[in-house]
């Protein structure tokens, strides 16, 4: 219950701006101001007790405390290694970012690219932070973290050995701002040994909040360079890279680049020379003076055939720290292009042209929404669905094709914390189909395989993969579109985030269905009870001619026990005081004939529904059928309300069986006919005060009771999907 509570919670907070760079949240709600001050006014230098000096922070494998590479590691402040230790000296700079002994070098390309950024880089390294000024030993750092910007607070304990840093450092050891962006870093993923292995885009990601594409040059797309002149309008953050062996590492090839570092591009141009268009591409290396030496290199000779006004529209200067460089020279001599787009708050110049953004968060839990890829027809059109509408084409297509342009990324959570425990990630993907013209403006349906398996999937992510991230870029006709995220084995439990970015405008949303229920009433009065069933009734209410909750259970136990084509191991307790409560309108706690009446017809149709989901005779019903079943009986469910009803009803094979069917409908009535009574003003939420959550409270609703103290809520506020998400829970 404590997780939906938080779930819900957090949803609000979202729709305050909590979460965005400028309202970061604390990670394990250390506030970094709070906590400095503290230290200040106590004179003491802060200890962090979440990501403490000792071995379990440095890993659990090739890291753990058993480890050989680290026996001999002490735990050392920057002033007890240096006497005048710096923060950051002169800004930060690809020599502040040297590789220790971890494989990380994939979050150092990426610190070393965010270095050529300072509006990117002051994002993720806050203003005011030094070893001098109100030094408390604390420092913090602000990452985006799977949908949502953290601040991450340390204190400046590094592991060393030997006096010398054992991770990130500078070349001249004295500058330590990496070396603390590292460890808080390491803080946000587990430990050390989290970040070993790995691609700079995670990175670029986690550090930008934007979405990042690899390309390898070596099998460059035919329209690449307009690609990246398009990138470059949308002020996407690109840098490239040329791959080499360990054993290479810093060393520079003959034309004088540097490998296994990443170079910012800054610029993409097309020239006239001897009466030819040449593509030209620009890099910045603020590294130092090694620079490219080859074709169109600063006071190469091709430039003379460069008229002096295009020159000028070049911004060209042979003094400026950056550099140009052929296209054709350009795939030759890199390996990797890795471009992150950025969404629309990370830039500030408002002049810029930006992409169009969604963001949504969702699950894959066993039984409910776990459907796996499209092979598994039973299950695929259980999966989460989004709906996007593409309504306008690019304006100047890259490749020439009109369409719509709309990147997709699907990044399953947790990726780096689970290795710790020993999960594996999931194999994730995700497919696109077309909305049926019947369809089109409907958001508020769920498609089942009568929609989903009777056409071709429009596009989709190819292949599934076990990396954080999959990310696609596709171009389509105007329509509606449905993205499905899944993974690629069905029962899989995992959390995602779904990132959509498209050239214009497009409206993107949740694909559920509205909560809503449609029971069928029963009119009946003394006069429609035949004799035949009123003999019965008599004979199971005895002397009072009424049925008590034990007296019901007695019944609907022996009544459905005699069936062959239904398993049940007897009807709870809950549920028999669930269908008295329901139907018992005199505060008596007892059934007369009329209403048991009433109950039996509502049972003979659960059963009748209940069979008829039985896909396989085996007396259950698999979980996954629910949907449908429900919807059968008149109630619309969206995902997080069947999430709650397959936890609380199914066994442990995910199947559920009739007393629990039951149990479930009967319960669902009950509490939209609570929630109608309560929502008097017809507004679709109900409040209730302290008092009304106490009487609930003795029916049994102790959920308003926890919630009223987890909240601190004087008045609940609740919606429907609240409500029900809460009570069933």
């Amino acid at each position: 219950m404590s997780n939906i509570a938080k779930a819900l919670s957090r949803r609000q907070d979202r729709a305050e701006g909590v979460g965005t760079n400028k309202k970061s949240i604390p990670f394990n709600k250390q506030n970094y101001q709070s906590l400095k001050q503290e230290c200040l006014a106590k004179k003491t230098l802060f200890c962090d007790p979440t990501f403490p000096a000792e071995p379990n922070s440095l890993g659990y494998d090739e890291l753990g405390e058993q480890s050989s590479k680290t026996r001999g590691v002490q735990w050392k402040r920057p002033k007890e290694l240096y006497s005048n230790p710096q923060f950051i000296v002169d800004g930060a700079t690809r020599t502040d970012i040297c590789q220790g002994a971890l494989g990380d070098c994939w979050l150092l390309a990426a610190i070393a690219s965010l270095t050529l950024e300072n509006e990117f880089l002051e994002r993720v390294v806050p203003h005011g932070q030094s070893f001098t000024e109100n030094y408390a030993g604390i420092f913090h750092f602000q990452f985006w973290q799977f949908g949502e910007w953290v601040d991450v607070v340390i204190d400046d304990r590094l592991p060393t050995r030997d006096g010398k840093l054992l991770f990130v450092h500078s070349a001249e050891g004295s500058e330590f701002w990496s070396a603390l962006l590292e460890k808080a870093y390491a803080k946000l993923n587990g430990s050390y040994e989290a970040l070993t292995g790995g691609r700079a885009t995670e990175g670029f990601e986690d550090f930008t909040g934007g979405i990042a594409e690899s390309y390898e040059l070596s099998k460059a797309p035919p329209h690449l360079f307009k690609l990246m002149q398009k990138a470059l309008t949308l002020r996407s953050l690109m840098a490239c890279s040329i791959s080499s062996s360990s054993q290479d590492t810093e060393t520079k090839t003959s034309l004088k680049l540097v490998k296994r570092h990443a170079y910012s591009v800054t610029g993409a141009k097309e020239v006239h020379s001897y009466g030819r268009l040449v593509q030209l591409v620009r890099f910045r290396n603020p590294w130092g003076r090694v620079e490219w030496i080859g074709p169109w290199s600063d006071n190469s000779k091709e430039w003379n055939s460069v008229q002096p006004e295009e020159k000028a529209k070049l911004v060209y200067s042979a003094e400026d720290g950056e550099f140009w460089m052929a296209y054709s020279d350009f795939i030759q001599q890199f390996s990797r292009l890795d471009i992150c787009n950025q969404t629309p708050d990370a830039l500030s110049n408002a002049t810029v042209s930006r992409w169009n953004y969604s963001q949504f968060e969702g699950d894959w839990r066993v039984g409910s929404t776990a459907g796996g890829c499209s092979n598994n027809t039973a299950t695929f059109c259980s999966n989460p669905q989004f709906v996007i509408k593409l309504e306008e084409e690019d304006d100047d297509p890259y490749d020439g094709e009109d369409g719509c342009t709309i990147l997709v990324g699907l990044m399953q959570k947790d990726f780096r914390k689970d290795k710790r425990i020993g999960r594996e990630p999931n194999a994730i993907g995700f497919t696109i189909y077309k909305v049926p013209d019947k369809l089109k403006g409907c958001n508020n349906v769920h498609l089942g395989p009568d929609v989903l398996l009777h056409q071709r999937y429009t596009a989709r992510s190819n292949p599934f993969t076990y990396k954080r991230e999959v990310i696609e870029r596709f171009k389509l006709p105007p329509g509606e579109y449905v993205i499905i995220p899944s993974t690629y084995e069905p029962h899989c439990n995992g959390r995602f985030i779904l990132r959509v970015f498209t050239e214009k405008e497009a409206a993107a949303s949740p694909m559920d269905v509205e909560i809503s229920a449609d029971v069928e009433k029963q009119y009946i009065s003394d006069s429609d009870v035949g004799p035949h069933f009123k003999q019965l009734f008599i004979q199971f209410a005895g002397n009072d001619s009424e049925v008590s909750v034990f007296e019901l259970k007695q019944i609907l136990d022996s009544v459905i026990s005699k069936r062959t084509d239904v398993k049940t191991d007897g009807f709870s307790m809950e549920t028999c005081r669930h269908i008295i409560s329901l139907l018992d309108r005199n505060g008596s706690g007892k059934l007369g004939c009329v209403k048991f009446h009433i109950l039996w017809i509502k049972i003979q149709k659960y059963l009748e529904v209940f069979k008829k989901h039985d896909k396989d005779n085996s007396g259950t019903m698999s979980s996954h059928e629910m949907r449908d079943a429900v919807k059968e009986a008149g109630f619309q469910l969206n995902n997080d309300v069947l999430q709650v009803i397959i936890s609380r009803y199914a066994n442990q094979q995910y199947t559920i069986d009739f007393d629990s069917f039951v149990g479930c409908l009967i319960r669902l009535e009950m509490l939209f006919k609570m929630f109608k009574a309560f929502n008097k003003k017809n507004t679709g939420k109900i409040e209730l005060d302290i008092l009304q959550v106490m009487h609930k409270c003795e029916r049994g609703l102790r959920f308003l009771y926890f919630l009223s103290v987890v909240l601190s809520f004087t008045d609940v506020w609740l919606g429907v999907l609240q409500w029900l998400c809460l009570a069933l829970g």
